[in-house]
């Protein structure tokens, strides 16, 4: 979360005096957060291959970064009022040393989680090892320099750092996207990011070198004269603080995690959510002139509507117009929310205060989205619930306005017609998220997203969703329950190779992502199907409401966990046939993609070995993308179709076939249509790739 600085009424010009301690003060700020902001991206993504590629990774990394950012408050708070400058200084410069011991940040591979293991937990404790300490030196540097800067330069406002403070921060998010991802590795990156932390703390240790020179007796009058002129802030002021600072917290997170789940989990998509963010804080505690309550809460509203609006399309609305709308709705509940803290800021007195209890509202809405809903919730409903506190916090915002109407209850109609209406959309709200759920007999919620098992109308069929995306599908009759339904019919790409290749003899059979487990059905006496599947609650519901495994004549075995990470540590399986079926639904697990992954699938299959990959999404082409790992790997392929039949259950798909050997025509015949391959071949790595270009 961006350090926010109270931005005070400009003074007048420091004297030539203060000057080099301007300089000093100021570079200190500026490089504290344009490495607290390119850190957060940088370390998420290096470390996103090794949970899953899961949406809910950059959550857990926020719920991070956002407590230690309050611990980072606390801790400056506490510093700058309960010891003196010497000891302050002492301390601050320890810790300094301390972290720069602990460099680079560089998770080591250790860390990498076991199959089964708790990816939460996993996540902060390996974020606490490589970044904690400097992060929250880092977190601390805005208001702690702040205030060390008052005492130093009486008479020079802070404003100056705070406007480079904003700078920097917004200069980190912008270019780690666009120029620091593209160019430089993961390692690369973290090490850059290290030395830049040594030099950073070289300059903090010199601010605290000259808090050797402040006496206490100095620090007391600057204290008595900024009592003098300030009012303490109420309790009810505090509260309101940390009440906006939580509603936005909440949205940020929420609308964050809609967009990668409708997208993808890419950085870009992380730090899209963010600066807008952050880009409110600079407006808004830029002065009066970009903040207008009555222009800014009117334009909420309407906003509010029209994600309200965009949540109940779902899946009809394009995914160029969901993004727009979520972050329009998430740029004017931050203005909203911003504007109203800019407004209340206190005096220099109660600075660190007031930090504090804006970082405390970020880190419970982290909390609340990150660690508490998705164990009391069964659906994605966080965003309905930042939605809802949208619509609450602007009545509330009236209610303490002495010039507003509605201050302490008055215009009795005006408040009856508020009420009404934000209970017309919280009913709204209610139904569509209870609506989410449909007719399920099963709905589980984990840290991989939402499962759901629902019949269809006459009890026919049972089916799996992962979100709104069909993952599998099965016949409820004792005749038709082997038949292989959706994306695995008998004319689809993988269907016409399990029924034509090496068949009468043994194989071996990789499957990564069970589903359901369809593909079992094509298994004769002899074969192996072994499926890697990395969501437990996947393997719990196809055991549990759907018989595609116990009904396979071959034997079967389920490896839990990260199927890289499993085909890591497994000696080579010799596969016949190694089947990839994990890009079907909207956030897509780029790292089985690259030419690192690619490389350890070929090593798992025999010399005439298949790879099958289902490429059938709503929204992505990834034809080029496969395309290149083939051409890398100096393998034939055949991009193959299989046309749907809602008779037979199966729907329109679309396969590659891979092969070191030229691919059967038998094989592609066997299927309902090949597709030339005129795309320019694109190779991603672990460290780079662009899944904004394959939008369809």
């Amino acid at each position: 979360m961006p350090s926010v600085e109270s931005a005070m009424p400009t003074d007048p010009p420091a004297t030539t005096r203060h000057r080099g301690v301007v300089l000093l003060f100021a570079a200190t700020i500026f490089s504290s957060a344009f490495l607290l902001f390119q850190v957060q991206p940088l370390i998420s993504r290096f470390i996103l291959p090794w949970f899953g590629g899961s949406p809910a990774v950059w959550s857990t990394c926020m719920l991070f970064f956002q407590v230690v950012l309050f611990a980072g408050y606390l801790y400056a708070h506490l510093l700058s009022t309960r010891l003196s400058p010497r000891w302050q200084a002492s301390l601050h410069a320890a810790l300094l040393a301390g972290a720069v011991m602990s460099l680079p940040i560089t998770p080591d591979a250790s860390w990498k989680p076991a199959p089964g293991e708790n990816p939460t937990l996993r996540i902060i404790l390996l974020l606490g090892a490589c970044v904690g300490l400097p992060y929250l030196l880092l977190s601390s540097t805005g208001p702690l320099l702040q205030r060390w800067f008052s005492q130093q330069a009486p008479g020079t406002s802070p404003y100056r750092l705070y406007a480079l403070s904003n700078v920097g921060s917004l200069l980190a998010l912008v270019t780690f996207p666009f120029v620091v991802e593209p160019v430089f590795s993961s390692p690369v990156q973290a090490e850059t990011w290290s030395w830049g932390f040594r030099a950073f703390a070289i300059l903090c240790i010199a601010c605290a070198a000259r808090q050797w020179t402040i006496s206490p007796t100095r620090c007391a009058q600057v204290a008595t004269r900024a009592h003098d002129r300030e009012s303490a802030p109420t309790w009810g002021d505090r509260l309101m603080w940390f009440t906006l600072a939580a509603v936005a917290s909440v949205m940020l997170l929420a609308t964050t995690n809609q967009v990668c789940l409708d997208v993808a989990t890419v950085p870009f998509l992380w730090i899209l959510p963010l600066t807008i963010y952050l880009l409110s804080f600079i407006l808004c505690f830029d002065g009066n002139r970009w903040y207008s309550r009555k222009t800014c809460v009117a334009l909420l509203f309407v906003s509010l509507i029209a994600v309200i609006n965009t949540l109940m399309g779902g899946v009809n609305v394009s995914i160029i117009l969901q993004v727009l709308v979520y972050l329009t709705g998430l740029f004017f509940c931050c203005m909203v929310c911003h504007g109203e803290l800019a407004s209340q800021k206190p005096g220099v007195r109660h600075l660190t205060s007031f930090y504090l209890l804006i970082s405390a509202g970020g880190a419970v809405g982290g909390v609340f989205v990150g660690l508490i809903a998705p164990y009391i919730f069964s659906g994605y409903w966080e965003l309905h619930i930042g939605l809802l506190a949208c619509l609450l916090v602007m009545p509330l915002i009236y209610y303490r306005d002495k010039a507003s109407l509605l201050y302490r209850g008055g215009s009795r109609p005006l408040w009856t017609t508020i009420v009404v209406t934000i209970g017309l959309l919280s009913v709204g709200l209610a139904r569509h998220a209870w609506g989410m759920l449909g007719d399920s007999i099963a709905v589980s919620r984990n840290f991989y997203g939402v499962l759901r098992v629902s019949d269809n109308a006459d009890q026919t069929r049972r089916a799996l969703f992962h979100g709104t995306i069909l993952h599998g599908m099965q016949f409820l009759d004792e005749e038709r329950r082997t038949v292989p339904t959706t994306y695995y019919g008998v004319r689809s790409g993988a269907g016409a190779v399990l029924q034509h290749h090496r068949v009468g003899e043994p194989r071996r059979i990789g499957i990564v992502g069970l589903g359901v487990g369809t593909l079992a059905t094509y298994g004769q006496p002899g074969d192996l199907f072994r499926c890697y599947e990395i969501n437990p609650e996947v393997v719990r519901l196809a055991d549990e409401y759907f018989t595609f495994l116990s009904d396979t004549k071959a034997a079967t075995e389920v490896i839990l966990g990260d199927a890289r990470l499993s085909l890591e540590h497994e000696p080579d399986q010799q596969y016949d046939v190694l089947v990839l079926d994990a890009f079907s639904g909207d956030a897509i697990p780029t790292h089985l993609l690259t030419r690192e992954a690619a490389d350890l699938y070929v090593r798992h299959l025999r010399d005439d070995g298949i790879l099958c990959v289902h490429i059938s999404n709503i929204h992505f082409d990834l034809r080029p993308v496969v395309h290149g790992v083939a051409e890398h790997l100096g393998m034939h392929v055949a991009s193959v179709e299989g046309a749907g039949d809602k008779e037979q259950g199966t729907q329109r798909c679309y396969w590659m076939l891979l092969s070191r050997r030229p691919i059967d025509s038998s094989l592609i015949a066997a299927t309902d249509g090949q597709h030339a391959l005129d795309e320019r071949p694109v190779l991603w790595t672990d460290y780079w790739s662009n899944l904004l270009s394959a939008l369809r």
